[in-house]
């Protein structure tokens, strides 16, 4: 029965915070919501255990991450994904604005060490914040051991809504072009405005999205099932694992599985949307979500309280290098200001909240599938590699620079 209750409040969360973004159209997007939730809940009466009580521990979070990063290779045509040194250049110019912003000013206003202490989770969220507090307690200064768990917190806050903003207005503009003639460069439209099914079939079939010609493991209807489509998943998560680890960690293991399941899709080993037609996808990615949001159990209200101030303050100055950095790249490499700006966000947080967050934003902003096609395609590949470059490597390399200049 334990277990059950369990499940019941960490499903309640997340069905909140879906509802109060459907809601409010995106602007307040469930995750935030749902991470709120999880704060006040571990503040009040929820057990801090009550996460992995509901299943969705370490060992659910092994298998979980590397498998949902296949299945996003199933969304992804490999063209497109190829193209994305664009976002990560933009992204990790966005980290080097943070640092630069966040030090350089804020050492005007604060001490070297909570500066130092605070500065890397704004490059790499969740990652860079745990890097943080176990560098600080191994060399014994606990009273900064708050500031990078609170830096994860409050930009969080922030992070979420603020992204949700970029991508819709990305989004409008994505969808101007989509169906106005005047794009004609970009859809290869006619110069006379067609009706929607002409429309949204010519900007389909423009960006890739119409179904290339693949090789296909067919089956008897009767035997392809669930289970057939999950050994293919694990199948290839292996090898792309395997493959990570013969490279020694030169290139993240992610997104190798992110590449190995964008050509597995491709040459038709893997259906579109696997996980989906497995019918797993949600419960998967709602259990990585609670994992991610059970590390807030360690989070205490004094802990906010007394250094509220500092963080508040290095974060808009960390926000502000952020968005001058990528928007100084952003007409260079061919992005908007909003594109390139939510590129560079993805470091507050990664994987999985920038998936949530785009598609939230897509399901809100389009109104026919073609659209949302037509959105993902140009916004999910970019806020899933910059994420990618910044929390799985940037900040990694971050924290660990500055644990030595402490």
């Amino acid at each position: 029965m334990q277990a059950m209750i369990a499940l019941a409040v960490v499903m309640g969360f997340m069905m909140l915070g879906e509802w109060v973004s459907t809601r409010s159209k995106a602007y307040v997007p469930s995750v935030f919501v749902t991470a709120v939730l999880f704060l006040i809940g571990f503040w009040t009466i929820v057990p801090k255990n009550v996460v992995p009580s509901a299943s969705f521990g370490k060992a659910f979070v092994a298998i979980t991450q590397a498998v949902l990063l296949i299945h996003m290779g199933t969304l992804m045509d490999l063209k497109l994904l190829l193209k994305q040194w664009r976002a990560v250049l933009i992204a990790l110019a966005g980290v080097v604005g943070t640092v630069i912003f966040a030090m350089g000013i804020g050492l005007v206003f604060f001490n070297w060490k909570t500066v130092i202490a605070s500065v890397p989770p704004l490059t790499g969220g969740l990652v860079a914040a745990f890097l943080m507090t176990a560098g600080l307690k191994a060399q014994h200064i606990t009273v900064l051991a708050a500031f990078p768990v609170a830096m994860f917190v409050m930009h969080s806050m922030l992070g979420y809504p603020l992204t949700a903003i970029m991508l819709k207005r990305e989004s409008r503009r994505l969808l101007k072009h989509y169906h106005e003639p005047a794009a004609a460069a970009v859809a290869t439209l006619p110069t006379e405005k067609p009706d929607d099914t002409a429309s949204a079939t010519n900007a389909t079939t423009a960006v890739g999205l119409d179904k290339p010609k693949r090789l296909k493991l067919t089956l008897p209807a009767e035997y392809d099932t669930a289970a057939f489509m999950l050994f293919k998943v694990a199948i290839v998560t292996v090898l792309a694992e395997w493959v990570a680890a013969l490279m020694h960690g030169v290139v993240n293991a992610y997104i190798i599985c992110l590449i190995f399941g964008v050509i597995a899709h491709q040459v038709g080993f893997l259906e579109d949307a696997v996980l989906e037609k497995a019918g797993v996808f949600h419960w998967l990615m709602y259990g990585l979500l609670a994992y991610i949001f059970s590390n807030l159990s360690i989070v205490k209200i004094n802990m906010l309280v007394g250094i509220v101030v500092p963080i508040l303050v290095l974060i808009c100055l960390g926000l502000f290098g952020m968005f001058l950095a990528s928007s100084l790249l952003a007409k260079p490499l061919g992005f908007s200001r909003e594109m390139a700006f939510a590129s560079a966000l993805t470091a507050l947080f990664g994987f999985p909240a920038d998936y949530i967050v785009t598609h939230e934003v897509v399901d809100i902003m389009g109104h026919t599938e073609h659209e949302k096609k037509y959105l993902l395609d140009h916004m999910l590949p970019k806020m899933l590699v910059g994420g990618f470059a910044t929390v799985s490597v940037a900040s990694v390399i971050i924290a660990s620079i500055f644990l030595k200049i402490l």
